[in-house]
C-alpha cells in the first residue's frame, strides 16, 4: 500500500530542497530522487499527525575503505585550500567519490554541518568511516585553522598504512595459498585414496608397517567420524575468537605472534611503524600529549605495545618524559627511545618520530621481501614432504604384498 513520504534532498547546484512523494517504500523514494538528480538526505514516512524515519541516507552500513578515506581526505583537503565553502566541498565531495557507503557519509556529515555542528563533531558521529585518530587530528586542524594541511597530512598518512598493509597481505597471500592446497590434498588423500588401499591390505592379510597403520586409522577416523572433526574445528575456532576478544586474551595472544620466528619479526616492526607515524602525525597536528598517546594505543593494533603506550601516558601524567617509560618496556628498542628522547630534548618529537617511522617501514619491506624469498621454498618442501610421506606410508606394505602374492 502506498504511503506518504517527505523528503529533503540537494540539487546540483547544492540548493535544499523539501517535499513529498507517495510510494511503497523510503527505498523506492530514494530511488525515484536519484533519477530526478537529486541527493537524498532524510527520507520520513508520514503517520497520521507525526512523522517516522523510515530511511537516512542509504548504504550507510556499508564498509568504508581506508583507501576511499584516503582519497577522500587529499580531495577535501585541496577543495579546502582553494577558498571553497565547507558546505560546498562536501556537497561535492559526497557526489563525485566512487563509494556509495562515503558519499552517503559525506552528505549525512553535510547535512550535519549545515545544521551547526562543527566538521569534527559530525564526523564523530561516523565511527566505522572515521577513526579517532581522524577525528581528534580534524577538531585539532578546526581550531588551529589549518584544516587544509591537516587533511593532507591524514591522506599522507592512511596512503602509507594501506601501502604498509598490502605489503605485508601480500607476503601472506603465498604460505596461505599453500597451506590451504596442502589441507586438501592431505584430506582428499585421507578420505578417498587411502580407504581404497586399506581394502586392499584386509584382503591379502598381513601386518602393516607402523607408518602405514598411524596413516590408516587416521583415515578410518576421518572417514568415520568427520562430523565431528568439523564440529571440534568450528568449536575451537569460535571459542578461541571469543577468547581473543577478552582483554587477557588479546594481550597472551598478541605477544605469542611477537614470540613467532621470523613473522614475529614483522609483526613487531608493523606495529612500531604505527606507533611512530600515529603518534608524529598527531603532535604535529597540535593534539595534546596525553591524548595523542591514548589515541595510538587504540590503534597501534598490538595489546602489548598498547599497555606499554598507556603506562607511558599515566608517567606523562605525572611529570614525566615520553622516552623514560618507554624504556622501561621491552616492546620498544633502544634505538627508538634513544631518538624519541633527542627529539623531546631538541623539541622536534615529531619529526624524529617520522624518521623512526621512515626506518622501520623499510624494514618491514625488507623482511617481506626476504620472507617470501625464504618461505617459498620452505613451503615447497613441507607440502612435498606431507604429500611424500603420505605416499612412501601407503606403499611400504607393498614389499609384503609381493611377497604374499607369490
Amino acid at each position: 500500500m502506498a504511503a506518504t513520504f517527505t523528503y529533503k534532498v540537494r540539487d546540483r547546484q547544492g540548493r535544499l530542497v523539501e517535499g513529498s512523494l507517495e510510494a511503497d517504500n523510503g527505498a523506492l523514494v530514494a530511488e525515484k530522487l536519484r533519477q530526478m538528480g537529486y541527493v537524498p538526505i532524510a527520507i520520513d514516512r508520514k503517520s497520521g499527525q507525526t512523522f517516522e524515519r523510515d530511511l537516512h541516507i542509504p548504504f550507510v552500513g556499508d564498509r568504508v575503505r581506508m583507501r576511499d578515506i584516503a582519497v577522500f581526505s587529499r580531495q577535501f583537503a585541496t577543495m579546502v585550500n582553494a577558498g571553497l565553502t565547507l558546505l560546498r566541498t562536501l556537497t561535492i565531495l559526497a557526489e563525485q567519490t566512487e563509494s556509495k557507503a562515503l558519499a552517503a557519509v559525506a552528505d549525512d556529515v553535510r547535512a550535519d554541518v549545515e545544521k551547526g555542528a562543527s566538521l569534527s563533531q559530525a564526523l564523530a558521529k561516523h565511527p566505522k568511516a572515521f577513526s579517532r585518530l581522524y577525528i581528534s587530528m580534524v577538531r585539532a586542524g578546526e581550531a588551529a585553522g589549518v584544516l587544509d594541511l591537516v587533511l593532507t597530512q591524514l591522506a599522507d598518512t592512511i596512503e602509507k598504512q594501506v601501502t604498509l598493509r598490502r605489503k605485508i597481505v601480500s607476503a601472506m597471500a603465498y604460505p596461505v595459498v599453500v597451506f590451504g592446497l596442502v589441507v586438501t590434498i592431505v584430506t582428499a588423500m585421507l578420505l578417498f585414496v587411502v580407504p581404497m588401499f586399506t581394502k586392499l591390505y584386509k584382503q591379502l592379510g598381513g601386518a602393516l608397517p607402523l607408518p602405514t597403520r598411524v596413516l590408516v586409522n587416521v583415515s578410518n577416523a576421518m572417514t568415520n567420524w568427520w562430523w565431528l572433526v568439523i564440529g571440534a574445528e568450528v568449536i575451537g575456532f569460535v571459542a578461541l575468537r571469543r577468547w581473543i576478544k577478552t582483554d587477557a586474551g588479546r594481550e597472551r595472544f598478541d605477544a605469542c605472534k611477537l614470540r613467532l620466528p621470523v613473522v614475529g619479526g614483522l609483526v613487531r616492526k608493523a606495529a612500531l611503524t604505527r606507533f611512530s607515524r600515529t603518534l608524529s602525525v598527531l603532535l604535529r597536528a597540535g593534539v595534546p600529549i596525553l591524548e595523542s598517546l591514548e589515541i595510538t594505543a587504540d590503534t597501534v593494533n598490538n595489546a602489548v605495545l598498547a599497555k606499554a603506550v598507556k603506562a607511558t601516558q599515566a608517567g606523562v601524567k605525572v611529570g614525566e618524559s615520553v622516552a623514560r617509560p618507554l624504556a622501561e618496556h621491552s616492546s620498544f628498542p633502544p634505538m627508538l627511545v634513544q631518538m624519541m628522547a633527542v627529539g623531546e630534548e631538541t623539541g622536534a618529537l615529531d619529526t624524529m618520530l617520522d624518521k623512526v617511522a621512515d626506518f622501520y617501514e623499510a624494514e618491514v619491506e625488507a623482511t617481506v621481501a626476504g620472507l617470501t624469498s625464504l618461505l617459498e621454498p620452505v613451503l615447497i618442501v613441507v607440502m612435498g614432504g606431507c604429500v611424500g610421506g603420505m605416499v612412501v606410508a601407503l606403499y611400504l606394505p607393498m614389499f609384503n604384498i609381493i611377497k604374499l602374492i607369490k
